[in-house]
């Protein structure tokens, strides 16, 4: 069960090219950056998202910035590169990868002072390159460990998109799906329609069906009423940074979501690369919440749904907190509680 479609691609003509995420899933257009401003502007716009893929995209614009450097010194080179890095940085603060991915680039500038510039702009294109290959490795290798949790048959919730959309490739939440359909398990996905950019609707349900994998759309609302009827097995979802303690920030819903799978005692589990893990933090109170624009909440495909000059409060994202998490899924294993101990082990730290 191949992807069929390219989320992030470094091309031949040295351009990023991106699935216009936007225009789905009537259309399905591709955009081409040439510059790291247009790619920046493809981040913050969100034609390309989900926390992988904005990492993968956001190496590859700072090697495609890189590009453009005019420099008579490797000081001259990192100082501009920094500069370069901090503009894509600001395009989204919650998600972690985009960082974490943009400094990997940027660290591997400094281990490479020694060679000449046009030797160290060509390593970042490699870098990032090869970023993308890994992200869907590491996908494939989380998804084999997540599929292990789902029951044959099972029916599956989820939230947002964390799928190929929002990866290299393959992806993280519904990377676990497409394994245990993969295993010949029978899956069916009750699919949140994730307002108030309808990401669960527009992207998930789009791959899904691709994919040949029974999917069922509802609206966020709907949810518990299918939960009580026991017609819910369990949830997965993805995650954009998750603190030591094993707090979850994950699109606006998920935190609800968690709630309600306590309750009705359902398991509920997050997918996650150890990219999106922020041993930094010691709890969600420190995840940075993006704050977006009112008309998004306002109208829908352009249509003005509420009164005109209503407030309006638009948080992008909810952090779920780790004791409604039942396990943390990662290419590396699987994490349970408690996950200030879990958590470092799977990522490596002394």
């Amino acid at each position: 069960m191949a992807d069929d479609f390219v989320t992030v691609a470094w091309t031949s003509s040295d351009t990023v090219r991106l699935i216009d995420q936007t225009r789905l899933p009537t259309e399905e257009v591709h955009i081409e950056c040439r510059t790291i401003e247009e790619v920046a502007d493809a981040i913050r716009t969100m034609r390309v998202r989900g926390a992988p893929a904005i990492g993968v995209t956001a190496a590859m614009g700072l090697a495609l910035g890189a590009q453009t450097i005019r420099a008579g010194t490797f000081a001259e080179f990192s100082e501009a590169l920094e500069g370069m890095a901090s503009l894509l940085i600001r395009t989204r603060p919650t998600a972690v990868n985009l960082a974490w991915a943009v400094r990997r680039l940027v660290n591997l500038a400094r281990k490479s002072r020694d060679l000449s510039l046009p030797e160290i702009k060509a390593a970042l294109v490699a870098e990032a390159r090869e970023m993308r290959e890994e992200d869907i490795r590491i996908n494939r290798a989380l998804a084999r460990h997540g599929q292990s949790l789902v029951p044959n048959p099972a029916r599956v919730l989820t939230h947002c998109n964390a799928g190929g959309l929002a990866t290299a490739g393959y992806g993280t939440a519904v990377g676990v799906i497409r394994a245990a359909a993969e295993a010949g398990k029978r899956i069916m996905v009750w699919v949140d329609e994730t307002r108030p950019l309808l990401q669960g609707a527009r992207l998930t349900a789009w791959e899904l069906q691709r994919a040949g994998i029974p999917a069922t759309l509802i609206t966020d609302n709907m949810a518990a009423h299918f939960m009580g009827r026991g017609q819910v097995d369990l949830v997965v979802v993805g995650a954009d940074r998750v603190a030591r303690n094993g707090d979850v920030a994950n699109k606006i819903g998920t935190y609800g979501v968690a709630l309600l799978a306590r309750a009705h005692g359902i398991p509920f589990y997050v997918a996650a690369p150890i990219s999106t893990l922020d041993l930094s933090l010691s709890d969600g109170s420190q995840i940075p919440i993006e704050e977006r624009a009112p008309e998004e909440v306002t109208h829908v495909g352009g249509r003005q749904l509420a009164p005109a000059g209503i407030r309006v409060a638009n948080p992008a994202f909810d952090v779920t907190p780790a004791s409604f998490v039942d396990a943390i899924i990662t290419e590396r294993g699987i994490a349970r509680p408690p996950y200030d101990v879990s958590l470092p082990a799977l990522a490596g730290e002394a």
